[in-house]
């Protein structure tokens, strides 16, 4: 019994090392997850990290291209444009249902915090985005459905890549946080409807920025990639 579950505990270290890794860009998409030079990065050996590969392709995050090799899952604008549509229905419906259920008193704090991020430092952006994770388990304690709680689970794993494209945009992270501090403010008031067009809205205006922010950075990759002098 101690060999499984110190197993199972290799695997979840192994997982968790990989999953940050890959949400913080530190394994950038299309890298190569060889199993044997994995274990012996993160000190496991082969079975867990077999059983950590697993989870990230089940996961979506790592994708199986062949029986011996896997790899970093890509995210292009497809990707996020889908996971956009899965993340406006769920996150939409949490919206309603907390409006309803919710601790009035904890939604309201949350809003009051939302107004005093302060978005000028690395340090008040990583702040920023664990006063977001903050709202989110509030809306998840509020909803009481395990199932949709688990849907927007494996949508807010992949956030996290995405949310990087954000990091280097003032504007947009000041205009989010306004945005959060309304919807706070609706699920506070137990205004449903507010509170789910506000999720609307703020789904939207991340969506389009997201997209330019590729546009933009496919539109360097290709003059970089011009012979020099190219006009």
């Amino acid at each position: 019994m101690s060999t499984v579950v110190d197993r199972l505990r290799a695997s979840d270290r192994a997982y968790a090392t990989l999953l940050e890794e890959i949400q913080s860009g530190a394994l950038a998409a299309g890298t190569v997850l060889a199993e044997v030079e994995q274990a012996a990065r993160l000190g496991v050996s082969r079975t867990p990290m077999r059983e950590a590969l697993r989870r990230l392709a089940a996961d979506g995050l790592a994708v199986q291209q062949s029986p011996r090799v896997t790899v970093v899952a890509g995210l292009d604008a497809e990707d996020i444009r889908a996971l956009f549509e899965i993340r406006r229905a769920l996150e939409e419906t949490s919206a309603r249902l907390a409006a309803g259920r919710g601790d009035a008193t904890a939604f309201a704090s949350l809003a009051e915090e939302f107004t005093h991020v302060d978005l000028s430092r690395d340090e008040g952006r990583d702040a920023y985005y664990a006063l977001i994770a903050r709202l989110d388990a509030e809306l998840d304690r509020a909803v009481g459905n395990d199932y949709l709680s688990s849907a927007l689970r494996t949508v807010r794993t992949h956030l996290v890549r995405v949310r990087r494209m954000a990091r280097d945009k003032p504007e947009r992270l000041a205009a989010s946080a306004a945005e959060h501090r309304v919807i706070a403010g609706a699920l506070a008031s137990r205004d449903a409807d507010l509170a789910a067009h506000a999720t609307h809205v703020h789904l939207h205006n991340a969506l389009e920025s997201i997209l330019a922010s590729l546009d933009q950075q496919s539109s360097l990759e290709q003059q970089s990639a011009l012979p020099e002098g190219t006009p």
